[in-house]
């Protein structure tokens, strides 16, 4: 069944999860990084499930591919941020642990989707 609204979509929804605990952890960063890594943090975030709803909106499943390209790249942008926040002490491992499984969750359900699309399915 083909989703008819990209919020039907749980890669979608696991994107908003993401954004979610991303804003919740970077409240909690020191005030030098308020327009530093929290910042960076905050918009890779949120380009992820932005890039999942602005692709599927497009009429051309190269152009909805692209769009899925950099919601996965920005998983990657995240990741990395998200290693300089342990690093840094600004998270604990436990939530580390968290957020990278959830970013590794969504990057495999990025990849399925792409998949799906550039098959025509």
């Amino acid at each position: 069944m083909k989703a008819k609204d990209y919020k039907d979509l749980n890669v979608w929804k696991k994107g908003i999860e993401i954004v979610d605990i991303i804003y919740d952890l970077t409240e909690r960063f020191p005030r030098t990084e308020l327009f530093g890594l929290a910042l960076q943090m905050r918009k890779a975030a949120v380009s992820i499930p932005s890039n999942i709803a602005e692709g599927f909106g497009k009429q051309y499943k190269k152009e909805y591919s692209r769009f899925l390209r950099i919601a996965l790249g920005s998983c990657a942008e995240l990741d990395t941020q998200v290693v300089i926040s342990r690093r840094r002490a600004y998270i604990t491992e436990d939530e580390f642990k968290q957020v990278e499984d959830m970013i590794n969750h969504e990057s495999r359900m990025l990849m399925n989707l792409l998949k799906r699309v550039e098959e025509g399915h």
